[in-house]
């Protein structure tokens, strides 16, 4: 164990060893290295120092967007060249300075890493820095159709941090441009919707911070709606329930269907009728008077003396 924990302290000494002797070499080979931060819009002076009499000197700039850059000046023929650098990027020259790089009015495009190289007398010098630029954002405060106030933070690098004042329950959503910048915006959603809503918007960003105050009312359009949507809720409810009871009493409904049988209709006699029903015994009884008077004829003939005849 005492082994294994020496075998470390002593692989961080000489870790520690090679970073110090890695800064020594580069101090005297005259590299330095810093950054910078700069606000769109500000200008700036990139200096490069250097020792003994300058024989030329370079400067190369490798921006997060677009191509690079490079400017170049000779001493000895008191000449600038200068390839693929914006319009807002050029030379500065002081009296009894050396040649600075100056940078107006800058943008997110300018952002990057910058390189001087000095050569001179005493050897080469070589300053580098790393431009950061900040974007500050737009801020807007608003209320939507609900009644809820809506912070914008637009075009803002990096993202701005949004907070609200009293604190309460927020949406937040994030949009990126094709130049590195975010739209941060804010929904701040309401306690209360039968009251006004008084509330401030914080905006936290590294350029600045700032705030915004609203107050805001409840949507008389929302209300509105709300009621709308119950009504009509409520009557698809009550035509679901009409339809679910008759539904029902159709499942269970238990009594057959009867036929009433209709009513039997009486024959209708004509008097035609009647007539064919009596002619046949009216014609009975006219054969049985024939027949009676027949009998009666012959009875009266019997019984009259043998000398008379009847009919005679």
């Amino acid at each position: 164990m005492k082994a294994g924990n020496n075998m470390k302290i002593a692989g961080k000494t000489m870790y520690v060893f090679v970073l110090l002797t890695i800064t020594m070499v580069m101090r005297l080979a005259g590299n330095t290295s810093s950054g910078l931060v700069m606000t769109v819009g500000d200008s700036s002076v990139l200096t490069c120092p250097l020792k003994g009499n300058m024989t030329m000197l370079t400067w190369k700039i490798m921006p997060k967007a677009g191509g690079p850059c490079t400017l170049v000046y000779r001493v000895d023929t008191n000449v600038t060249h200068r390839t693929t650098c914006s319009d807002n990027i050029n030379w500065t020259f002081r009296a009894g300075l050396p040649p600075a790089l100056e940078i107006r009015q800058v943008g997110t495009a300018q952002e990057g890493n910058y390189s001087c190289e000095a050569a001179t007398t005493e050897g080469n010098f070589v300053t580098r820095y790393h431009l950061t630029v900040l974007a500050p954002p737009r801020l807007s405060l608003s209320c939507d159709e609900q009644g809820s106030p809506v912070c914008e933070a637009a075009a803002g690098k990096p993202p701005a941090q949004l907070s609200w004042v009293p604190e309460g329950s927020s949406t937040a959503e994030e949009k990126c441009h094709d130049n590195g910048t975010v739209t941060v915006l804010s929904k701040f959603t309401a306690c209360s919707t039968s009251v006004t809503n008084v509330t401030t918007c914080m905006v936290s960003h590294p350029a600045g911070n700032w705030s915004q105050t609203i107050a805001c009312c409840p949507s008389e359009k929302t209300n509105t709606n709300i009621f709308l949507y119950a009504c009509i809720i409520t009557c698809v409810l009550i035509i679901i329930t009409l339809l679910a009871v008759i539904y029902y009493f159709s499942l269970h409904s238990d009594r057959p269907c009867h036929k009433t049988k209709p009513p039997e209709i009486a024959p209708v006699h004509s008097q035609q009728d009647d007539t064919m029903e009596v002619e046949p015994y009216t014609t009975y009884v006219q054969k049985e008077n024939v027949i009676y008077n027949s009998v009666s004829d012959l009875t009266v003939g019997q019984n009259l003396p043998q000398d008379q005849c009847p009919g005679t």
